[in-house]
């Protein structure tokens, strides 16, 4: 697809150039696990090939290999975020874990990482399961944190669940040849592109907004050919690999995400501004409201607002109606959870509350219904409470 096209075209077009040729107009699912062969030796040199990391464009081997569906989403989601290629993930965590063993291989197992995160990406940099080792900062403290072993700076921006926003080109520059992650999944290429900021890596959470209708689990990692080629490496020794109709939810869900995004955006901004002015209320975490914020690097406010209540959120949580009160987010439908119960739960609760994430903040993922029907839901619920 051709870069110089608004992102809006290539989120329609990119990965489905070839679909006029092959006579087809919806993108092809192949679901094949193995893929047969009678030249031994050509199979042989394809598979020495692939161990290496290197992208292949012929015939397929093995599903877990690659996959010529998800194969699509990658040159997609990678035209979208501005690199040279994406590796996709069975879930997340997955796409999040192999870039951490991909990192501790090549001898630098000492990770930076700013808080808040995402409450399991958090409790898996705690927890040592893959042989490294991080040092949890705030962003100005990332330059005093970094080591000589230190392998990979992550962050957040918007954070999880406080949308707390970090200087993404100033926290490049600090972190020198130090690799930055920058989780995107609550920005998307749509409002916010890391990459053309400096950032090396490019996370997100394709079960969020990439999907979009909270029927796919997938995760992705935009970045550079070179650093592709160990996370292949690791996808293909540990099985990590997305399943092909995943592959294809996503490459249709990006189709509809500028669109998504801008209705779902101007949707949180409206109810950001109402639910600072609820008498339930106590306070209310928007990146809009942030006189401070990084400039040039986000484009609105996004469709995440976060809010502290009077009363339990409990009674929010078990009263909204049309409102999903579940966890995850970036759905076409509005969902709300208490992050101290669920999402962040598994963190440790000192460490919860010192980094803002009180017992009484609720974390909202505005969906498109129309703004009215969400806001009379909450201030039912409000009404209700005890």
């Amino acid at each position: 697809m051709d870069d110089m096209h608004h992102l809006a075209t290539r989120a329609v077009h990119a990965g489905r150039e070839d679909l006029t040729d092959l006579g087809v107009h919806a993108v092809p699912i192949d679901l094949s696990t193995t893929y047969p062969s009678r030249e031994m030796q050509a199979e042989a040199g394809r598979l020495d090939l692939l161990t290496t990391g290197a992208r292949d464009d012929g015939m397929p081997v093995y599903g877990r290999v690659g996959n010529p569906t998800v194969d699509r989403f990658e040159r997609a989601l990678a035209s979208l975020e501005s690199t040279e290629t994406a590796v996709a993930f069975a879930s997340g965590m997955a796409a999040l874990s192999a870039t951490l063993l991909a990192v501790a291989s090549a001898g630098k197992s000492h990770i930076v990482a700013v808080r808040p995160l995402y409450g399991t990406t958090d409790f898996l940099l705690e927890s040592g399961l893959l042989g490294i080792t991080t040092t949890f900062v705030s962003e100005s403290e990332v330059a005093a944190a970094i080591r000589p072993d230190t392998g990979l700076v992550i962050v957040e921006s918007p954070a999880n669940p406080t949308l707390n926003e970090v200087d993404i080109r100033h926290l490049v520059a600090v972190c020198g040849d130090v690799p930055v992650l920058l989780d995107n999944t609550f920005a998307t290429p749509v409002l916010q592109r890391p990459a053309e900021l400096g950032a090396a890596l490019v996370l997100h959470s394709g079960t969020k907004y990439l999907g979009g209708h909270g029927d796919v689990l997938a995760g992705v990692i935009a970045c550079s050919e070179e650093f592709a080629r160990g996370l292949r490496n690791v996808r293909y020794a540990t099985g990590g690999m997305l399943h092909p109709l995943s592959g294809y939810l996503l490459l249709r869900g990006l189709s509809t995400l500028p669109i998504r995004m801008q209705v779902a955006s101007e949707n949180a901004r409206i109810l950001a501004e109402r639910l600072t002015n609820h008498p339930a209320v106590t306070r209310v975490f928007y990146p809009g409201f942030n006189s401070d914020r990084p400039k040039n690097q986000m484009e609105g406010g996004g469709a995440m607002v976060s809010f502290e209540v009077v009363g339990d959120p409990a009674d929010v949580i078990g009263g909204v109606c049309m409102i999903t009160p579940a966890v995850s987010l970036g759905s076409v439908d509005t969902l709300i959870q208490n992050p101290a119960s669920i999402s962040h739960h598994i963190m440790d609760p000192d460490v919860r509350h010192d980094i803002g994430i009180s017992d009484k903040l609720l974390r909202m993922s505005v969906g498109i219904e129309h703004v009215d029907d969400i806001w009379n839901d909450l201030t039912a619920t409000f009404a209700g409470m005890g």
